[in-house]
């Protein structure tokens, strides 16, 4: 069963006057665990379903079919929480990015992150495109390479709810602020950018910023954590050393997912 995500409820944190982090969910354990610490918003990456199914990187090349299979399991977990997707690969033509943005919102995403291309035009085309056919599914356009400030002004003004800009350092987004007043702003806290320049909530609030997303914290905290555990059973033949989630919270935990996901955990 999927819950009623919207992208109204997305569309409204992008509207307020605050920051809203949304971290990285990659199974329905996860994203129950994800609620339950009280997020308003999660983010399921095309590299987490990459490195769960196939043990190796994204690399951008997920499948929109997978992210969307995957995100249909989550739904009756997060209870009406707001589920961002990558949409990795796409073809080309505007009314092919349509038909994915339907299929995600059928699989219970609110929001994606819209991949750009090396023409700004036909990135601008995609968002209308969405934006007039595809309204059930909130908009953030991705900017990379050059011409950022260009990128993101020509997004917005196709009718993106937000715009996500790369390569561009937290304390210097005040420019692109400038540049385009009253647009949401989307920050990716990815790993390969840890710790550098980082503000405060706050701060990024003042500099227009709605969301941050961390899409890979959570899940390899996950695996060190599991690292940890088979070294010390290996080692020491109990991993009672390593901390762990009390059985009972497990079993609460599994109790409120679909019974098919529990059924697969169980065996």
């Amino acid at each position: 069963m999927i819950s009623t995500m919207t992208a109204a409820d997305l569309r409204a944190l992008l509207a307020a006057d605050h920051v809203t982090h949304a971290p990285g969910v990659h199974d329905p354990a996860s994203a129950a665990l994800a609620v339950r610490a009280g997020h308003r918003a999660v983010h399921l990456s095309g590299q987490a379903i990459a490195a769960t199914m196939l043990g190796r990187p994204g690399l951008g090349l997920t499948p929109s079919t997978q992210i969307a299979d995957r995100a249909a399991l989550l739904g009756a977990a997060l209870e009406g929480v707001p589920l961002l997707a990558d949409l990795d690969v796409a073809f080309d033509a505007p009314g092919d990015v349509v038909w994915t943005a339907l299929a995600y919102q059928r699989a219970g995403i609110s929001g994606l992150f819209l991949g750009d291309g090396e023409d700004i035009g036909l990135s601008a085309s995609r968002v209308t495109s969405l934006v007039r056919q595809a309204p059930g599914v909130a908009v953030i356009a991705q900017a990379r390479g050059n011409r950022t400030i260009e990128r993101c002004r020509a997004y917005a003004a196709a009718g993106a709810d937000a715009v996500l800009p790369t390569g561009i350092a937290e304390r210097d987004l005040g420019r692109l602020r400038d540049a385009l007043p009253g647009v949401p702003l989307v920050v990716n806290r990815s790993e390969a950018g840890a710790g550098d320049g980082r503000l405060t909530d706050a701060e990024l609030a003042g500099l227009g910023v709605r969301l941050v997303l961390h899409p890979l914290a959570a899940l390899l905290a996950a695996l060190r954590a599991a690292s940890l555990a088979y070294r010390a059973i290996l080692e020491e033949g109990s991993a009672e050393r390593v901390d762990r989630l009390p059985l009972a919270t497990f079993a609460t935990l599994t109790e409120t997912l679909p019974v098919a996901v529990t059924d697969r955990i169980d065996t």
